[in-house]
C-alpha cells in the first residue's frame, strides 16, 4: 500500500480552510466610532523585534497617504515580519537571526531574504536593526554550509525537519526543514548581503564562514549545469500532488548541458517541468555579478570573483541562445526550457518570475521584457486569471482562479505607469478582504476565499510598494 504524506499545501489548507472567511470581519467592524481603523499589530510588548527607525518610517509614510484604509493596511503589513517572525539572538558571540515565513516555524532562504529587504534603507539609522540584519546574513551562511540544496531550515537548527519532509527520498541533514533544490535559494542570500553592504557599508558579516558559503554556492551552481552528469541531488516525495516530487528517479526531466543551471523546483516549491528555470537563471546572473563585486572589494578574493563573473557570463549567453521564445507578438522570455528545444510559455506568481525581472535586476533588454510582460499579464499566460475580485497571476501551487497578491504587488513595483500602479494598489486593498493583511492567494471572484492569513513575505512586499508609491506623492488624495 502506498503511503502518502500530507504536504505543506494540504496542511495549510486544513488549518485555514473555511475558517478564513468565517473569521473575517468586514472593514466597518474594524473601525472605531471615530472612523479610524484599529491596528492589527500585536501589542508592543508582544512584538518579536522593535526598531525605532521602522516606527518613524511608518509614521512618515502614513502621513503621505490620504486613504485611511490604505494607511491602515500599510501600518499593519510593513512591520509584520519584525512584529511576528524574527528570532534574534547570538551564536558564538555574533548576531544570529532566524526569520520564519509566518505560519510555518521554519526559515526559507528565499522568504527570509525577501521579508527583510524593505528594511535595508533604514539599517544605517538603527543599530539594532542593522545587527538583526547582520544576524540573518550570518545564519543564511550557516544554513548554506549545512546543505546548499535545501530551501528551508528549522528556526531551531536542532529541531526535527518539517513533518511533511521526514519521509522524503533525499539526503536530509540536521537543521534542514525541507530539501527542495531551488536555484533562487542561493541567489536571494547574495542579493540580501549585497543590499546590506550597499545600504550600510558594514562588512562585519563577510567573514571566512560567509566566504566558504559563497564558494559552495558557486560550486553547487556549477554542478547543476550538469556538464559532468546529474550531480548528487535527487528528491522524491510520496504525495498525491505531482508538483511535490521529481520524475526520473528524483533527478527531474532530462536536460542538455548548454550552460544554464538546472533547478528541481520553482520558488513556489512546485516541481519544474523543464529544469532550466529561466527567471531563476536570470536572477543567478544578477546575483553572481553582485558576488563578484563583493569577493573583489570586500574579500579580496580574485579567484572567487573571477569564478562568479565567469559563471554569470556563461549563463547570460546561454539564456540568449536557448531561453528566448518566438510568438506571433514577437520574441519573449520562456519560463522553462531544457536545452533540447522544449520551451514552457507561462509565468508563476512567485518571485523570481518573468514579471519580476526588473525588480530583481534581470531585465537589461527593455524591449524583450516589455513583450514578456505583455504576455504574462494576459490570457495568453495559462496562470493569469480575471474575475470580479481582481486580476493577476497565480500558479499550480493553489490552482485555477487563485490570484496571488504577490504578483499584483510586483506588477505595481515593475510598472512605469502611475495608473497601473494605483490600480494594482486598489486591487490589493480589495484582496485584503477586511483582514488588514495580504494573503498567499485569493479567489478571482471572491476575495474572502483566500489561503494563508499569515504570510509575512506578501505583507513586506506590499509595504514596499505602498512606501515607494507614497514617496512619489501618488497617494496623498
Amino acid at each position: 500500500m502506498t503511503r502518502f504524506t500530507m504536504t505543506r499545501r494540504e496542511m495549510l489548507r486544513l488549518a485555514a480552510g473555511s475558517a478564513a472567511s468565517a473569521t473575517l470581519q468586514p472593514l466597518t467592524a474594524l473601525a472605531d466610532v471615530g472612523g479610524s481603523f484599529v491596528s492589527r499589530r500585536p501589542p508592543v510588548q508582544d512584538r518579536r523585534f522593535r526598531s525605532a527607525a521602522v516606527e518613524t518610517y511608518i509614521s512618515n509614510v502614513s502621513g503621505k497617504i490620504g486613504d485611511p484604509e490604505l494607511a491602515w493596511l500599510f501600518g499593519n503589513c510593513y512591520p509584520n515580519t519584525l512584529d511576528t517572525t524574527v528570532e534574534f539572538g547570538s551564536f558564538e558571540g555574533k548576531p544570529d537571526t532566524a526569520v520564519i515565513t509566518g505560519d510555518i516555524a521554519a526559515m526559507w532562504l528565499r522568504d527570509s531574504s525577501a521579508q527583510v529587504w524593505p528594511y535595508l534603507p533604514l539599517a544605517g539609522k538603527d543599530t539594532a536593526l542593522r545587527q538583526m540584519l547582520e544576524g540573518i546574513i550570518r545564519r543564511q551562511a550557516r544554513c548554506i554550509l549545512i546543505d546548499p540544496y535545501a530551501n528551508a531550515f528549522m528556526a531551531n537548527l536542532d529541531a526535527p525537519a518539517l513533518e511533511w519532509s521526514r519521509s522524503d527520498a533525499t539526503e536530509m541533514k540536521r537543521g534542514v526543514g525541507e530539501r527542495k533544490w531551488e536555484l533562487d535559494s542561493l541567489c536571494y542570500p547574495i542579493r540580501l548581503a549585497y543590499g546590506y553592504w550597499r545600504a550600510t557599508g558594514d562588512t562585519a558579516p563577510f567573514d571566512q564562514g560567509w566566504r566558504a558559503a559563497m564558494k559552495l554556492a558557486v560550486e553547487t551552481m556549477r554542478v547543476q549545469q550538469r556538464k559532468h552528469g546529474l550531480g548528487p541531488y535527487r528528491f522524491q516525495r510520496a504525495s498525491k500532488a505531482p508538483t511535490e516530487t521529481l520524475p526520473a528517479d528524483g533527478y527531474g526531466a532530462p536536460v542538455r548541458p548548454v550552460g544554464l543551471i538546472a533547478s528541481g523546483f520553482r520558488p513556489s516549491d512546485d516541481a519544474c517541468t523543464f529544469p532550466f528555470l529561466v527567471p531563476s537563471n536570470l536572477f543567478a546572473v544578477t546575483a553572481l555579478g553582485y558576488l563578484a563585486q563583493m569577493a573583489d572589494k570586500i574579500l579580496h578574493d580574485t579567484t572567487l570573483a573571477n569564478e562568479a563573473a565567469a559563471l554569470a557570463a556563461e549563463v547570460s549567453g546561454a539564456l540568449r541562445q536557448y531561453a528566448v521564445a518566438q510568438t506571433p507578438q514577437g520574441s519573449i522570455w520562456a519560463y522553462e526550457v531544457d536545452g533540447y528545444g522544449s520551451q514552457l510559455l507561462m509565468d508563476d506568481a512567485n518571485v523570481p518570475s518573468l514579471l519580476a525581472l526588473p525588480y530583481l535586476g534581470g531585465a537589461s533588454d527593455a524591449a524583450l521584457y516589455a513583450r514578456t510582460r505583455s504576455f504574462v499579464w494576459s490570457e495568453r499566460n495559462p496562470w493569469f486569471f480575471q474575475g470580479s475580485a481582481g486580476e493577476g497571476i497565480g500558479g499550480p501551487h493553489e490552482g485555477k482562479d487563485m490570484i496571488w497578491p504577490m504578483a499584483l504587488t510586483i506588477y505595481g513595483l515593475t510598472s512605469e505607469s502611475n495608473a497601473e500602479i494605483l490600480r494594482a494598489i486598489e486591487m490589493l486593498k480589495h484582496a485584503s478582504a477586511g483582514s488588514g493583511f495580504m494573503h498567499e492567494s485569493f479567489n478571482s471572484n471572491d476575495a474572502t476565499k483566500f489561503t494563508r492569513s499569515w504570510f509575512a513575505w506578501a505583507n513586506s512586499l506590499f509595504g514596499e510598494l505602498v512606501a515607494k508609491t507614497a514617496d512619489k506623492q501618488l497617494l496623498s488624495s
